[in-house]
């Protein structure tokens, strides 16, 4: 039987062609390349942190993540879902490139190579992900960026790239030689074949793929997409919509990525004082970034009361994360959690932290707040019905909940190293949501707090003006 996307991977497979950005990653900062300007090692570490030497690594790795050897390949007419096939013409150096910055490269610039990286779309004719070696940072520095679909990573699939290429420590964990010989593809008929063998056991569900299905049967299409739009519509006005807000506001293909970083020590000091939680001041933090960025955003207009995000249940409940058998990851896809306001319109620090940390101690016990997730449109069949439409639906609805997603580690990340190199820091790059115009990513890793900020160029035009607030809002915070 083949190997079929779950119906949430295919959800997310299928968001790309309606406009959506359905990738993530990571970035990992290096201060010390450990290579001098003649090639040789200067840190002595046990090896180099060059292309060649990253190429090896993750070539020994990807026995631990068999998706990134694979590709996805639709079923003729749509008849079920796609599957899961070896890529035959599988070329690492294809995914792992060589990227420089003009030295000596700052932070801002990484931040606009980043940017044009994510916001080009990955080939569909192979493996979903790329992997680029950054080199020119100040100080000798690098830094490796990995760029993934969400249908690798979803459902617990496997672990990102990212993940998988780190170590615990300066010792490096190699794996026996992995003596992968890729399976032949099926070809169109036998992918056919298959589905219709599928459907002689369920034959149900088959009748709902030919007439809802992802392929080009299905004539009442229109009839449908019509309905559900009012469905939507209705669900929109009965339940607790999100503020209006130019976030949500249609925007481009075209993304701007930055990041921050504070003191955790210092914020677990104001969560302490206040008696509330590190997570509550990351909350307070994040409020007094928008509340800055939206009166910039058009000094003539009144601020809004709230702005209201999504962050995973278990930055208020650490035993969902526990309870699911998972460690301490920076990227988190698909997990419970919920929604809350941030009071962007208080204006006083201390009374704004306090109405976070009670807000979201209230959200998060409130079953309407409660979020397991995008979700696609009748999972239990065969088939994501319409593609298009359920994009366009996850979206409708999804844009209605919240105005920003927010991923918060539930725990702090230990130091990680990469062929011995200790990283220096460690950022997720959050994906861009369609309808939405940006993403925050927040990583506590060696006692920093660090922020990444994936924003819409076409809504959000200068994002390092919008990251360079949380240094404001901290210090506003630490001076309550």
């Amino acid at each position: 039987m083949a190997n079929r996307l779950s119906p949430r991977e295919a959800m997310y497979y299928f968001l790309d062609p309606s406009g959506a950005t359905s990738h993530l990653g990571a970035l990992l900062i290096f201060d010390d390349a450990g290579v001098a300007t003649d090639g040789v090692a200067t840190d002595g570490a046990k090896r180099v942190l060059d292309y060649p030497s990253l190429v090896s690594l993750v070539e020994n790795r990807l026995q631990l993540a068999p998706r990134y050897r694979q590709l996805v390949l639709p079923v003729t007419m749509g008849l079920a879902r796609p599957v899961w096939v070896d890529d035959h013409d599988f070329d690492i150096n294809f995914h792992i490139r060589r990227s420089g910055l003009a030295r000596p490269g700052t932070l801002a610039e990484l931040g606009d190579l980043i940017a044009r990286v994510m916001s080009r779309p990955l080939d569909r004719s192979r493996p979903l992900w790329e992997m680029y070696l950054i080199e020119g940072l100040e100080g000798n520095g690098c830094a490796v960026l990995t760029k993934s679909h969400r249908c690798l990573v979803d459902d617990f699939a496997g672990p990102e790239i990212s993940q998988v290429i780190t170590d615990e420590t300066t010792d490096i964990v190699q794996y026996e030689p992995d003596l992968w010989m890729p399976g032949h593809p099926p070809g169109a008929t036998s992918l056919a074949i298959g589905a219709l063998a599928e459907a002689v056991s369920r034959p149900g569900e088959f009748i709902d793929s030919v007439v809802t299905g992802n392929g080009v049967v299905g004539g009442v299409r229109t009839v449908v997409d019509s309905t559900v739009r009012r469905i939507g519509d209705l669900i929109g006005e009965m339940t607790d919509s999100a503020p209006q807000s130019p976030l949500n506001s249609p925007g481009s293909s075209s993304q701007m990525f930055a990041v921050s970083s504070v003191p955790r020590r210092d914020c677990a000091k104001i969560a302490e004082h206040h008696r509330c939680t590190v997570n509550d001041v990351v909350l307070a933090i994040v409020s007094g970034v928008m509340r800055r960025w939206l009166l910039s955003f058009d000094v003539a207009a009144p601020i809004t009361d709230t702005v209201r995000v999504e962050i995973p249940l278990s930055t208020r409940d650490p035993g969902v994360t526990a309870a699911a058998g998972r460690d301490a990851t920076w990227i988190d896809v698909g997990t419970p959690g919920f929604v809350t306001d941030l009071p962007v319109g208080e204006d006083n620090p201390k009374v704004r932290l306090s109405q976070v940390a009670a807000l979201a101690d209230r959200y998060a016990q409130s079953s309407r707040r409660v979020t397991l997730g995008p979700r696609p449109l009748l999972p239990d069949l065969g088939v994501v019905p319409f593609p298009e439409f359920s994009s366009w639906a996850f979206r409708s609805l999804g844009t209605r909940s919240y105005n920003i997603p927010v991923s918060i580690t539930s725990s702090p990340v230990p130091g990680r190293y990469v062929l011995g190199h200790r990283v220096s820091a460690l950022h997720a790059v959050p994906g861009l949501i369609a309808g939405h115009a940006l993403s925050i990513g927040v990583v506590e890793y060696l006692d920093r707090l660090n922020f990444a900020f994936t924003a819409d160029r076409g809504v959000i035009g200068e994002l390092p003006a919008l990251a360079g607030y949380v240094a404001e809002s901290f210090e506003e915070l630490l001076g309550t």
